[in-house]
């Protein structure tokens, strides 16, 4: 339950969308104010949105359904008369784990067992990475807490969500409510760590503070923690420097 697990987890993500992997040296940030509105997403009326079938984290009592787009990767090279290259199919959109799901997700559906409703995470656009369940520690403070990194607005004005915007770190219940924005807007998540001794969530961001559109050197590491035994799961900022 590592945020520090990043490293490892964007391998497998690559291999299950690399058709979305865009141009990653791009600015996270523009300030031109003459580009898209800041959070405004063009809708690609061409891609196909699918689930996978749910997945239950142990000890709650609801399904998620991850909610995605069909992933068409190509196959083969056009031929010279111009007909149209073979692609593969891929049905899959995300990978689950013990307490972890990781994709380049849409949504996430949440329905309580034994009930036929559905409820979406959010109603606006998002591109989720992964979503983790802090099984232990939920335990021991008698909530089901879920831990979320995502890009939640289009940072870099392309008109588009995708891994050149700025990674944001987010929570929410285990049945999807109290969905809670937790890192500041235009800050990059560098990574996350719960401490359950402490029952602490500890996370880093970083802060384009030269305002070059990129995160460098140059830049401010922020450090913070949410105690999660606290209701509203407040920030607090702390200085290990």
């Amino acid at each position: 339950m590592r945020g520090s697990h990043f490293a490892f987890i964007g391998i497998s993500l690559l291999l299950l969308a690399s058709c979305k992997k865009e141009d990653v040296e791009k600015p996270k940030v523009s300030y031109d104010a003459s580009k898209v509105a800041k959070g405004s997403v063009k809708v690609d009326s061409a891609q196909i949105k699918i689930a996978d079938l749910p997945i239950q984290m142990e000890g709650t009592n609801y399904l998620i359904h991850p909610v995605g787009d069909l992933n068409v990767y190509e196959k083969g090279p056009k031929t010279k008369y111009g007909s149209s290259s073979v692609n593969d199919v891929s049905f899959t959109i995300s990978n689950a784990s013990e307490n972890e799901i990781t994709g380049y997700l849409q949504n996430l559906k949440f329905q309580k067992i034994g009930s036929d409703s559905i409820k979406a995470l959010t109603d606006k656009p998002v591109l989720i990475q992964t979503a983790t369940y802090l099984k232990d520690v939920s335990a021991k403070i008698k909530r089901q807490i879920m831990v979320y990194s995502m890009m939640d607005m289009d940072t870099n004005k392309d008109g588009k969500l995708d891994v050149s915007d700025i990674t944001t770190l987010y929570l929410s219940d285990s049945s999807g409510e109290n969905f809670t924005k937790v890192s500041p807007d235009f800050q990059e998540l560098i990574d996350w760590d719960l401490i359950e001794s402490q029952k602490r969530l500890y996370f880093r961001t970083v802060e384009d503070t030269n305002k070059n559109g990129k995160f460098d050197s140059k830049d401010v590491v922020h450090y913070n923690y949410i105690d999660l035994t606290n209701k509203d799961w407040k920030v607090e900022s702390y200085n290990p420097i």
